[in-house]
């Protein structure tokens, strides 16, 4: 079974390459579900989380409030790191015990959306890495288009990752993503299509 990696910047367009497998009948799995998972009520990662972060971070119904804590560690590196250390473990498993459940099913190959995958040493553990691209310029106006942030905000976020030359020297693959959606959607079948032999 061949297990892919698939990553990118924030904003590069991961979830639209992701969408584009899902419909050719790939196996995905999406580490940042993984993680929303992990902290929510009763998730692996929870409890250490409210510890960590304190009531400051929890909504009114008891759940993470994912927004607040954001702001809070994409504007203190120290804290990102806590909560990395605690998250990260969490969804390394759960991402290993769905490739077993895939390679049990006899899956030909199976993908995994990891936004840090180069930072969190996933590129090692994948047979492909499949980088989606863009330049920083284009990732922070989609930020601040998406999300409603301020440039400086945006501009943080883009730089919590590893830089874009880190991710494309792990590519095994890159898709660049300035132009049509439909281009990446014809690209990534292609790629998945090689991959599979189909």
């Amino acid at each position: 079974m061949r297990v892919i990696g698939l990553t990118g910047g924030i904003a590069s367009g991961k979830s639209t390459a992701a969408e584009a497998l899902r419909r050719l009948g790939a196996p995905v799995v999406d580490a940042d579900e993984l993680a929303h998972r992990a902290i929510a009520p009763g998730g692996a990662a929870y409890e250490a989380v409210r510890e960590a972060f304190g009531d400051e971070v929890v909504g009114p119904d008891g759940t993470i409030d994912r927004k607040r804590l954001g702001r809070l560690v994409f504007r203190d590196p120290e804290a990102r790191r806590r909560l990395e250390s605690i998250v990260h473990p969490a969804v390394s498993r759960a991402l290993a015990e769905w490739v077993e459940a895939e390679r049990a099913r006899g899956a030909p190959a199976v993908v995994l959306v990891i936004p840090l995958l180069v930072e969190t040493g996933w590129d090692r553990r994948v047979d492909e890495v499949w980088v989606v691209d863009v330049p920083e310029d284009v990732q922070i106006a989609r930020l601040r288009a998406r999300d409603g942030l301020e440039e400086e905000e945006a501009r943080r976020r883009v730089r919590a990752q590893a830089p874009r030359a880190v991710r494309l020297r792990a590519a095994t693959r890159v898709f660049r993503n300035e132009g049509e959606e439909r281009e990446l959607q014809a690209a990534i079948a292609e790629a998945w299509r090689a991959v599979v032999g189909a």
